[in-house]
């Protein structure tokens, strides 16, 4: 097993610079589904993940001559940033690579750090070539985000904070990427108090280490591709993988729906915006993946809270269309004054309010004299939506 002394440094050394992050009952999201879940809020961490516990012990383990010479590292998420802001509280240079396509807000929250950020290849992998090559050549170091000790162990220090507040738990549930966070959590868990279940959760778009540990044998994905981007991670580290041998329980999966949906849970019901790879644990509750575990005590990591926003802005409009909250029709008006004024009547009279109209009179599938009217409309429910279909139905400005 990973050595759980390493984890007990790790947390003296970054005790001053990691947040103790709440820890707390979750009412709502217990009662949904059964259990007794309590939320540790790594998404409220500084730079908004638990990245920075791993970076910062890693940065602080390295000798003099290292720290002079800089580090680097390979990341268009949370990892860059945690790196960068350790790099930044030793006063040592930092370079980070990051694939061409990042988003702008990430590559100035990096350097927001003081980190130099080198914008190179078209994914994390050509990123990650480039950076080890980068730091050959330059003598940096390179900080990896998870085949690491010293980072592995900073990432167990998450798991000592949840057993200083609570130590009865029956299980936790940890989102799994790389395999770092889950290894260093899973060493001081099961040292703790071994009855203990600790499970894995990853995202179906990006199946490696599952597929991996399900055989017991290192197995790369050939692609990945899920809106839980924290978690992408495309190839199986050997070293993470024994680990999880070790000492993790159960491992599932759950897919980009099921995410999407405990993202607008979470933000609806806890008042928390959490990314894609922090909300797996919880989107595996609501989704009945952990219903071994009704009337137990769980405790859910939120690994990280740094959520695109144009991805959250669909993620909110999508649900709001699953949940009967939104509709979308189009209908068939002949072209003359008052047409369109009895149909926003009838919608009017039936309480959905528009929130988006368009008039299209000259699309080649419509007869001369037709025009298509396109509504958005807000709905209080499925059996809502159900009502002004029928209406319109019978109004015949629904043919079908």
């Amino acid at each position: 097993m990973f050595d759980v002394k390493k984890i007990y440094k790790a947390r003296e050394r970054i005790k001053d610079v990691v947040v103790d992050t709440p820890f707390s009952y979750a009412p709502h999201l217990s009662e949904k589904s059964g259990c007794h879940v309590y939320l540790k809020k790594e998404n409220l961490q500084v730079t908004g993940a638990f990245k920075i516990r791993g970076a910062y012990n890693k940065i602080a383990t390295l000798s003099d001559e290292q720290k002079v010479c800089g580090v680097i590292a390979a990341s268009a998420g949370n990892h860059a940033q945690g790196v960068a802001l350790s790099a930044s509280k030793f006063s040592i240079k930092a370079v980070i690579v990051m694939p061409e396509s990042t988003p702008l807000t990430k590559i100035n929250g990096v350097r927001s750090y003081g980190a130099e950020v080198i914008l190179h290849g078209t994914n994390y992998d050509e990123a990650y070539a480039y950076a080890i090559e980068y730091a050959q050549r330059n003598s940096m170091t390179f900080i990896h985000p998870f085949v690491d000790e010293e980072v592995i162990a900073g990432q167990g220090t998450l798991a000592l904070d949840i057993l200083d507040k609570c130590q009865d738990l029956d299980a936790v549930v940890i989102p799994v990427g790389g395999g770092g966070l889950i290894s260093g959590m899973a060493c001081a868990i099961k040292s703790a108090n071994p009855k203990i279940e600790v499970i894995g959760v990853s995202a179906k778009g990006a199946p490696a280490l599952k597929n991996s540990f399900d055989h017991k044998k290192a197995i790369d994905s050939l692609e990945v591709r899920t809106i839980a981007d924290g978690i992408a991670v495309r190839d199986t580290s050997l070293v993470t993988l024994e680990y999880m041998l070790e000492s993790v329980d159960r491992f599932i999966s759950v897919d980009d729906e099921e995410i999407a949906s405990a993202i607008l849970f979470l933000l609806e019901g806890q008042k928390l915006v959490v990314e894609g790879a922090g909300a797996v644990g919880v989107a595996a509750l609501l989704h009945d993946k952990l219903s071994h575990l009704k009337n137990k005590k769980v405790a859910i990591v939120l690994s990280g809270g740094n959520m695109d926003v144009t991805l959250l802005s669909v993620i909110i409009e999508k649900g709001l269309l699953k949940s009967g909250r939104k509709m979308k029709l189009t209908v068939t008006l002949v072209d003359k004054p008052g047409s369109l004024m009895r149909f926003t009547q009838i919608l009017q009279e039936l309480n959905a309010n528009i929130v988006h109209i368009a008039y299209d009179r000259t699309s080649i599938t419509l007869d001369y004299g037709d025009a298509n009217v396109t509504v958005h409309v807000e709905t209080k429910s499925e059996e809502h939506q159900d009502t002004i279909y029928r209406v319109l139905k019978e109004e015949n400005y629904i043919r079908n």
